[in-house]
């Protein structure tokens, strides 16, 4: 008997992970670990599956953690954001000697989360993190260009724009107002560097991006976990950025200008008598504003946006792959719980073989995901997991080639 247990099940990014999992037969069972127990009987319900069943979790507590995952065979997390709940969960995961996957991009995050290396190895642990859309494929389509395409990769630049989903939570806005303070790690010219969103060497890498099927936006450094693993996995790649934008581009500046005016500090101040933390109020406000702004956008559906380019050469001749996941009708929900899905199906199955900590293009095998991708979700997801792809050769001469 096999047993996921899916922390967080009831988000909108878990829920999807669930009903991919649900619909993959993949499990014998599946348990949907949420704070609100309620909320997760009745997803569980919903689904109409037996093997389906809801369990209560607090996050912040390791023995409600440990009783949520008891049983399982895989763990995987959706709980965010990743910079308060990720490391706290995952030492009791090892502790627990259960393997795990997640789906964090929160660059601080990540370190910490590679910080316990070493204690899942002790443990005999396999622990496969940031396995969402970007990163998680994005890795993984970069791994594929350098294994099969390129003999050496020079640079990788990631591109994501995604927005439109019905329902968006607070901590996918604590993630990005969190995600704007920070010094933002970039590799460049072959070393690490840390620029700022709002500084001159944050603005230096901006640029306007074409989007297959989404348009032509502007997008800025974003604070994703690619630039730091994908350095130490890539032998002599100069160049990893990450860039990003939420849709539509008025709700991207309306958190920049919170942020940028200091609305988002977590000190308490003193309104008319009351305590108040301007940042869960920035939250509150900010979610207040979504819908008319994307009325006033005329967003009306989920879309959404994954560009890889990898540069590099090949018989000593330069050679660019670009690689573009697009989807209308579909946004981050299924961009990255469809993913995450896939990461624990294959972690189940035993295709995850290396133990320790490690992000995707260290541990998954390109084609495995690719080929479950093209078989497993069918049932799930009929639209499938599209991947255009574009070689650019020595002489400038555009192909599209399949997989």
């Amino acid at each position: 008997m096999s047993k996921v247990t899916v922390l967080g099940g009831c988000g909108v990014v878990g829920s999807v992970a669930v009903q991919t999992l649900v619909a993959s037969k993949a499990f014998d069972e599946i348990a949907i670990a949420d704070k609100d127990k309620a909320l997760a009987a009745k997803l569980a319900k919903k689904l109409g599956a037996k093997k389906v069943s809801a369990v209560e979790l607090d996050a912040k507590k390791p023995q409600s953690i440990k009783k949520a995952i008891a049983g399982s065979q895989v763990v995987l997390n959706c709980v965010g954001p990743f910079y308060e709940y990720g490391p706290g969960i995952l030492k009791t995961v090892i502790q627990s000697k259960i393997n795990y996957v997640d789906i964090c991009d929160d660059m601080d995050a990540t370190q910490k989360l590679l910080e316990l290396d070493e204690a899942a190895k002790k443990a005999g642990v396999s622990v496969l993190i940031g396995m969402g859309s970007s990163p998680g494929v994005a890795n993984v389509l970069v791994r594929f260009c350098a294994d099969s395409m390129l003999d050496k990769v020079e640079s990788v630049d990631i591109y994501h724009a995604h927005g439109g989903e019905k329902a968006e939570g607070p901590a996918v806005v604590k993630h990005r107002i969190h995600s704007m303070k920070m010094d933002i790690p970039m590799f460049l010219d072959g070393k690490f560097t840390a620029v700022r969103m709002f500084d001159e060497s944050g603005r230096a890498l901006e640029e306007d991006v074409e989007f297959r099927d989404v348009g032509t936006y502007r997008v800025y450094a974003y604070p994703h976990p690619e630039t730091l693993t994908l350095p130490m996995n890539l032998k002599g790649v100069k160049r990893v950025t990450n860039l990003g934008l939420v849709l539509p581009p008025s709700y991207a500046t309306l958190i920049k200008g919170m942020v940028r005016f200091g609305i988002t500090d977590e000190k308490p101040i003193e309104v008319q008598g009351q305590k108040i933390v301007p940042l869960e109020f920035a939250v509150a406000y900010i979610l207040s504003r979504r819908q008319q702004l994307m009325k006033e956008a005329k967003l009306t559906q989920p879309m959404g946006c994954l560009k890889i380019v990898v540069k590099g050469s090949k018989d000593g001749e330069k050679n660019t792959y670009i690689f573009s996941m697009s989807s209308r009708g579909q946004g981050m929900g299924e961009g990255t719980g469809i993913p995450a899905a896939l990461g624990a199906i294959l972690m189940a199955t035993g295709k995850i073989k290396k133990k320790g900590v490690n992000p995707p293009e260290a541990c998954v095998v390109p084609m495995e995901l690719l080929e479950l991708a093209r078989t497993g979700i069918s049932a799930a997801n009929k639209k499938g997991f599209p991947i255009a792809i574009e070689h650019i050769d020595a002489k400038g001469k555009v192909k599209k080639i399949d997989l």
